[in-house]
């Protein structure tokens, strides 16, 4: 299925690619989301006279991601306490939400679906350094330290 693309995608492309992707992925995701359009004649002209207005809604979209990370810069690290066992086990763990909360609390703007955790949920006492994807370009960076209660 071949499909326009109505703003930058990560792996897939930019703003007026054109771009193959599956059946699935096209009807049940970038479509709905209104991120992609059918690569009909018809969308091309449409696509080729709203293009200015789609790529000065992406810059304005970079430019507000791009403050986001100023602020999760600002905020450089985060403290938070967790129950832990002898040996630095937490009973439980922190997993995106708890993160979100703590860095929300601290001064940033972040959603859970933004915070990467390759690992998954933290359960160990220590410092960690993870990533916030806050746009396919801008990715921020931040400390989180653990300690027992």
């Amino acid at each position: 299925m071949e499909v326009i693309l109505l703003e930058k995608i990560g792996k897939l492309g930019n703003i007026g690619d054109k771009a193959n992707v599956k059946a699935g992925f096209g009807r049940n995701y970038l479509i709905p989301q209104g991120k992609a359009v059918f690569a009909t004649e018809s969308n091309v002209a449409d696509f080729e006279s709203r293009r200015a207005e789609l790529e000065a809604r992406a810059a304005e979209i970079l430019k507000t991601a791009e403050a986001r990370a100023a602020k999760i810069a600002e905020v450089g690290s985060i403290t938070i306490s967790a129950i832990a066992g002898e040996e630095g086990k937490l009973f439980g763990s922190v997993g995106a939400r708890e993160l979100e909360d703590a860095i929300t609390a601290a001064g940033g703007d972040v959603s859970k679906n933004e915070i990467s955790l390759p690992e998954g949920a933290l359960r160990q006492v220590g410092e960690y350094s993870l990533d916030i994807q806050l746009h396919t370009d801008v990715t921020a960076s931040i400390t989180v330290v653990i300690e027992p209660e």
